[in-house]
């Protein structure tokens, strides 16, 4: 775990690690979310970029009595 400092005008550097696993680019976005006690950034992804990204995902699923 890396721990990052906030500067006086509130900004963060994401570490290099962090960004090469996530793919992140100078210039992209990323949405800032608080959630419980935390801060999380997520990047902000082209749906382009998405396709495929369910790819595997088990679509069977147990229903309730009432949805079959």
């Amino acid at each position: 775990m890396t721990t990052v400092t906030v500067s006086p005008k509130f900004q963060v550097v994401i570490p290099r690690a962090v960004r090469e696993k996530l793919q992140i680019v100078a210039g992209q976005k990323v949405q800032a979310i608080a959630f419980e006690n935390r801060i999380e950034l997520i990047p902000v992804r082209s749906a382009r970029r998405m396709r495929g990204f369910l790819k595997g995902l088990d679509t069977q699923v147990e229903r309730e009595r009432d949805r079959t």
